[in-house]
């Protein structure tokens, strides 16, 4: 029998890695599908997910010199009138909203109400800075106008990598105001840029916003014990 030639020799070659040979038949914007992490992605199993979470847990006193440098920040910050201007994107934001509104409304005994912005909760005005001055400007404008001295400023991002997370601790530190990085996966960008970093151990996000919130009621049982 005669051989027959492979219309695609390229494909035969073992030097070809597969992600070029499906480039070569399908094309670069198909085969960037098959190999992104959408194609691939596999969720974790109830016991996978819960033993990351204890394990990322568990690493949190690692950081313990952070967490006691954020925690006298933030009490420092109160006793003096100061307040907090809380920012984060997506779930992010709703933690920074779930802080002000323990710290204003109450988290588990009745005490006075305490200063605290959510700069990520108001519809209205996060549109018109965004449309007005680009999306990076969401939390930087609003540090601009609302920060004053003895203030603080308390940003959360599980990458690190946010713009207008990095502008807003840009803004801070022009201001000569304090502030805390909730942070995860090695800190990205935002590592370094605050007065107190809390980076979460791991490279996991959901459990770095987890640890996150850990951390929030964590300050907010320091935050009950120190005002009435």
């Amino acid at each position: 029998m005669a051989a027959v030639d492979f219309p695609f020799p390229r494909l035969t070659n073992p030097t070809v890695t597969l992600r070029q040979k499906c480039v070569f038949l399908l094309g670069s914007e198909v085969s960037s599908f098959f190999f992104s992490d959408t194609f691939y992605f596999s969720p974790m199993t109830f016991d996978a997910a819960l033993a990351e979470t204890l394990r990322t847990f568990q690493a949190l006193p690692t950081i313990r010199p952070a967490i006691d440098q954020a925690a006298a920040l933030i009490i420092a910050t109160l006793q003096r009138g100061g307040k907090l201007l809380i920012c984060g994107n997506g779930g992010s934001a709703a933690e920074a909203a779930h802080f002000a509104t323990e710290l204003v409304g109450r988290y588990a005994k009745n005490r006075r109400s305490l200063p605290a912005i959510a700069l990520s909760s108001d519809g209205s005005l996060l549109s018109c800075i965004g449309n007005d001055y680009g999306y990076d400007q969401t939390f930087a404008r609003q540090i601009q106008g609302l920060a004053q001295t003895g203030d603080l400023v308390v940003v959360l991002t599980s990458s690190g990598n946010s713009g207008n997370v990095l502008a807003a601790l840009e803004a801070a530190r022009k201001l000569g105001v304090e502030s805390i990085a909730f942070l995860g996966r090695g800190g990205g960008k935002a590592k370094g840029l605050a007065t107190c970093d809390l980076i979460v151990p791991g490279n996991h996000g959901a459990s770095a916003q987890e640890s996150h919130l850990f951390l929030i009621h964590y300050f907010c049982e320091l935050i009950d014990a120190r005002f009435e």
